[in-house]
């Protein structure tokens, strides 16, 4: 072993919130961030040779860059060509007519997102970005409440709409076989740590498809979150039993789909708790 005096990377100093600066810009600045170097902290450690190696040449790398480059780069991408999605709008519409705690929470966050999406200036660590030709994206179901719910400014602020379609057959069908990391290969890796080999035949894929798009429009659309259930439910006793069946191979087709969830599904009253 030996001692090595290197950077310090704990919690650093706070950040603090400037008042008077909400609406229009908001700032955040970090103490160690504003007074540069002067507060870097540096402690005395024990470690290996080989664990040494790395961290000097991280250390050496880091003193190498140009970060006030970097973060002009940054900030330039940033606003030329930066997207930012926001997720489950639909759960920010008031409800009701009525005026409750709820309602009024959320007509809070609306007027919040106006003057983003508008465009104004937000201060951050490393500089002011303005939001004017940053791309808004919202999205959300829109189950229980319509884009009509949410206030006329923030509808008029995303003007382009589009409706996508409820997910099909063979959305279902793509989604188990040709994306990167999807829930059979998952379940495949999971089982062989056991020493179970389990395998999926194109019918079985078929027969969990038709489920979800069954599932789903006979009991709640949750999209394709419905196959993870719906292998789960399909596959528990394999996995609990994992670790007993160790060298055997499991074979899912349609008939081990109808097998283990086949009555579940048409019984509206216990897939709803199930699946």
């Amino acid at each position: 072993e030996i001692e090595l005096e290197v950077v310090d990377q704990g919690g650093g100093m706070p950040q603090i919130d400037l008042p008077g600066m909400q609406g229009g810009s908001m700032s955040m600045i970090n103490l160690q961030d504003l007074f540069g170097k002067a507060f870097t902290k540096t402690k005395k450690r024990k470690i290996l040779v080989g664990d040494a190696h790395n961290i000097l040449v991280a250390e050496e790398a880091d003193k190498l860059l140009d970060h006030d480059n970097i973060n002009r780069e940054a900030l330039s991408r940033v606003e030329e060509n930066g997207i930012v999605f926001i997720d489950e709008i639909d759960k920010i519409c008031a409800r009701s007519e009525k005026t409750s705690g709820a309602d009024v929470s959320r007509e809070g966050v609306q007027r919040d997102l106006l003057p983003l999406i508008e465009g104004t200036v937000v201060s951050t660590k490393y500089g002011a970005v303005r939001t004017d030709y940053i791309l808004f994206i919202a999205s959300g179901a829109f189950h229980m409440a319509k884009p009509s719910d949410l206030l006329p400014e923030l509808q008029g602020r995303l003007p382009v709409r589009v409706m996508l379609g409820a997910l099909e057959h063979d959305d279902f069908k793509r989604i188990l076989t040709d994306t990167e990391a999807n829930l059979t290969l998952q379940y495949k890796a999971l089982m062989a740590t056991e020493g179970l080999e389990l395998e999926f035949l194109e019918d079985g894929i078929d027969a969990i498809a038709d489920m979800a798009v069954e599932l789903n429009a006979t009991i709640e659309n949750i999209g394709a979150r419905r196959l993870h259930t719906i292998l789960e439910r399909i596959l528990e006793g394999v996995s609990y039993h994992a670790s007993d069946r160790s060298g055997e191979k499991v074979t899912v087709d349609r008939a081990f789909v109808q097998e283990h969830i086949g009555e579940l599904s048409g019984s509206t009253d216990l897939s709803r708790f199930i699946l």
